[in-house]
């Protein structure tokens, strides 16, 4: 369970005080462990899983909307 490690060291970074570049990193990666834990969970069904897949979406969500930023008209 590599990427289940992976994915738990990722959850405790800190996120506060990252540059654009940094965000942009993060929410790739973030969006390969999200896949990879997908993978897994389609043959083992463990809810476990699922949950970290749920916490990493809401960090990736949070990423994004800070990269998107605010749409000025």
């Amino acid at each position: 369970m590599d990427v289940l490690e992976k994915a738990l060291e990722f959850e405790g970074r800190k996120m506060s005080g990252m540059t654009t570049s940094d965000r942009v990193e993060a929410s790739r990666e973030v969006k390969t462990l999200i896949l990879a834990l997908n993978e897994i969970y389609k043959e083992s069904k463990d809810t476990e899983l699922m949950d970290v897949m749920k916490r990493l979406t809401v960090i990736k969500r949070k990423i994004d909307k800070r990269l998107n930023g605010k749409l000025v008209l």
